[in-house]
């Protein structure tokens, strides 16, 4: 496939590939949200604070209508900046993919069918413990049950997530874990500063070394539950874990709970591989030997200012944008161009 580029194990990359290669996809939204986000200039998610606990519900809702109807104005920057579930929607609709919306911790419902976990949203580490064991336990435990019921249903799931400075609790879980890195960003000027600072804060609070805790301390309830999907979906199907760096944290917490990475890759955007400011795939090389597939997409091609961004640093991914423009190919053939012609498309249509 000439637009999906191998990082790490290029055997196991190209075993994926062609393991499914025209095969049966499901997308599954994990939406959630952290108070995190609410701290002053750590994320681009929402143009304005209070919008910012629509993130995941909107990313929802676009990707299942086209429009949202939680808020009255699509996820989009002032200056034409669209939310990468434009990208995951045009994807999903050329390649027919059902998808599955599971509420993990949302702060707001989305107005359309999903699955519920039943699970409190992730408070500020910057100030306080992040969610109770008890939630955490809850977050692995049914997410189990759901990556069992998804992976019986599919020859690959696709998991993405949408939650609003979600980049900060994964730096902050991958640290609890020992492991080292810079974690991408939604802006182009990465507020590194500001997230190593919040994570230093709640890093104090960390008392012990059981993956349980770290999660409790430092992360947010989007981590466990995709790490439960994952524990179980991979054992009957393929996984393509659908993000950044915070499929990175995934990685670490699921490992720690006696996940091997079977059946697995990272899918992402070349926006966030080529991130100056990040290194995803050395992150990843210190977790597990599991290989990343890169969307090489087009939008530096694009005549769209706001679809161009994102090659210029904004955004890069979100919403499962990568993994899905990945599933897309990987089921259909067709090819970034093609996909940049049908993401143009969309675009018109809501602006």
């Amino acid at each position: 496939m000439q637009d999906i580029e191998i990082l790490g194990n290029q055997q196991k990359g190209l075993e994926f590939i062609k393991q499914t290669e025209q095969k049966k996809f499901i997308f599954s939204l994990v939406i959630s949200y952290t108070a995190t986000s609410e701290i002053p200039g750590i994320t681009m998610a929402g143009e304005h604070p209070d919008l910012i606990k629509f993130t995941g519900p909107a990313d929802a809702e676009f990707i299942h209508y086209g429009y949202c109807r939680s808020i009255s104005v699509i996820p989009m920057t002032p200056d034409g900046k669209p939310t990468p579930a434009l990208l995951t929607k045009t994807a999903l609709e050329a390649a027919s993919i059902p998808s599955v919306v599971v509420n993990a911790g949302s702060k707001v419902s989305p107005k359309l069918p999903f699955i519920d976990m039943n699970l409190n949203y992730g408070k500020n580490i910057g100030k306080e413990s992040a969610l109770s064991l008890d939630d955490v336990g809850k977050a692995v435990e049914y997410g189990r049950i759901i990556g069992r019921f998804l992976g019986a249903s599919t020859d690959c799931v696709i998991v993405g997530e949408s939650i609003p400075g979600g980049t900060t609790t994964a730096l902050g879980v991958l640290e609890g874990f020992g492991i080292t890195g810079s974690v991408s960003s939604s802006m182009p000027q990465n507020p590194v500063d500001l997230k190593i600072q919040t994570v230093k804060e709640a890093l104090k609070r960390l008392q012990s070394n059981d993956p349980f805790e770290i999660i409790s301390q430092l992360g947010d309830p989007m981590i466990p539950t995709v790490a439960g999907i994952l524990s179980t979906a991979s054992e009957i199907s393929r996984v393509l874990l659908a993000g950044g760096t915070q499929m990175a944290a995934v990685l670490a917490f699921a490992k720690s709970i006696g996940f091997e990475g079977k059946n697995t890759a990272v899918g992402t955007t070349s926006y966030v591989s080529e991130d100056k400011s990040a290194n995803l795939s050395d992150i990843i090389s210190q977790i597990m030997d599991v290989p990343i597939l890169v969307a090489r997409l087009k939008l530096a091609e694009s005549e769209i200012s706001g679809l161009s961004s994102y090659a210029k640093g904004f955004v890069k991914e979100g919403a499962g944008a990568g993994g899905s423009s990945i599933g897309c190919m990987l089921k259909t053939g067709l090819d970034a161009k093609s996909l940049l012609a049908l993401t143009e498309k969309e675009y018109l249509k809501i602006t």
